[in-house]
């Protein structure tokens, strides 16, 4: 995690970032959906901290679950947030075809944990 991120301390409560919405308002992402920036992400130069901070976390591909990790947020916290800033075109979501019991491939999960533990 970059130096900034570590310093920035939240200013509201994670419920008022949100709307107090636990909900995402378009698809329900799955917690090992990837997400990564588009070019609009560098015209987002006006949005809360946990925004900022999920735009420079996707820079790189990063999963869902990771975000909420690193921004100390429930995950459905973090879909909220991603969902938001995926509905405002700054961020693409990458999911993994579904194996036939509709659960994540091992692949997947492998990645996860991967992701959480570098961090």
């Amino acid at each position: 995690m970059s130096d900034h991120l570590a310093d920035a301390g939240r200013v509201v409560p994670v419920y008022a970032v949100t709307g107090g919405r636990t909900r995402s308002t378009g698809r329900e992402l799955p917690i090992e959906a990837m997400v990564s920036t588009t070019g609009r992400a560098d015209w987002a130069t006006d949005l809360q901290m946990e925004y900022r901070m999920i735009l420079e976390l996707a820079e790189r591909p990063v999963c869902l679950v990771e975000i909420g990790a690193v921004l100390e947020v429930p995950v459905g916290v973090a879909r909220v947030l991603v969902s938001d800033l995926a509905d405002a075109g700054c961020l693409t979501v990458h999911t993994a075809p579904p194996t036939d019991d509709g659960r994540p491939g091992a692949d997947v999960l492998e990645q996860l944990l991967a992701g959480l533990r570098a961090r």
